[in-house]
């Protein structure tokens, strides 16, 4: 049904999709330029990691066997050695420099939104997201979770939701994450993004999608019972696949909204109050 209304969109098939795999141990494939340069950070650590583990074991089986009781009777009484001192002291600290430095160049580089070339306004509430898109005639839809019954061959359950996120790769895009009761979280792990949402406050980070597809995300902050009913979905489409969207949306949200302002209006002026005195 999906591609079906991709195609009244004007809007091709998704040519990949990232999300969580069976016995998935590593990260999703990186999309973006930010979680390149995470997945980057993360083996880098994780190779300094198995060195120092390495080491470290290396040491403890030297100690174990040459000062065994059997092997050293006489045990040293040295209290202290001030060479040995000084290295296992800096030593820690070059490693913590080296990890410091990549680590702050990479959190300043997620922080910043260079020249945004779009805006998404996401908005989480009581379990579902709302979408804006400002810069292309504020039309607004809510997405939430297709339940289990209804859920289609080839959707993934607990992911799929009635209307994706479409937006356009190589584009900056300045992301807004706010709330409406309850704090959330926007994640996307195959585009490095987690950012809170938080009720009265705007948060802004932001995204470059290098690949068409179609990538899946969670709310990642524990927000009442129904936390985990919460996934995000985003087609990635071409500049121009994105525009002919655009064009659609911007009907076909204008129109499903308005039926529920008129029947929102019809409720309101049923329920207002008569002032006293008056015919």
């Amino acid at each position: 049904m999906f591609v079906a209304t991709l195609t009244v969109f004007g809007v091709g098939a998704p040519a990949i999709a990232a999300g969580p795999q069976p016995w998935q141990m590593g990260f999703q494939p990186a999309a973006s330029p930010v979680m390149e340069q995470i997945t980057d950070f993360h083996n880098f650590l994780l190779v300094l990691i198995f060195v120092i583990a390495i080491f470290v074991l290396a040491l403890m089986v030297y100690v174990m066997v040459r000062f065994n009781a059997k092997a050293n009777p006489t045990p040293s009484r040295t209290t202290h050695h001030t060479l040995l001192e000084v290295v296992w002291t800096v030593v820690p600290i070059i490693i913590l420099v080296l990890i410091s430095i990549p680590s702050l160049k990479l959190l300043y580089y997620m922080d910043r939104t260079d020249k945004p070339e779009m805006t998404l306004k996401v908005t989480g509430s009581q379990w579902f997201w709302t979408y804006e898109y400002p810069d292309q005639g504020k039309f607004i839809f809510d997405s939430q979770m297709i339940p289990d019954a209804e859920i289609k061959p080839g959707q993934l359950r607990l992911l799929e939701v009635d209307n994706r996120i479409v937006l356009p790769v190589n584009t900056n895009i300045r992301v807004l994450v706010t709330a409406n009761s309850v704090l959330h979280a926007w994640a996307v792990p195959a585009l490095g993004v987690k950012i809170d949402a938080v009720p009265g406050r705007m948060n802004e980070t932001w995204v470059r999608i290098t690949k068409p597809g179609v990538y899946y995300g969670q709310c990642s902050e524990l927000c009442g019972i129904n936390h985990g009913f919460m996934p995000i979905a985003i087609n990635a489409v071409s500049k121009a696949d994105f525009a002919k969207w655009t064009a659609t949306a911007k009907v076909k949200f204008k129109a499903e909204a308005e039926p529920a302002t008129k029947t929102t209006s019809i409720k309101l002026a049923r329920s207002a109050p008569v002032a006293a005195g008056s015919n």
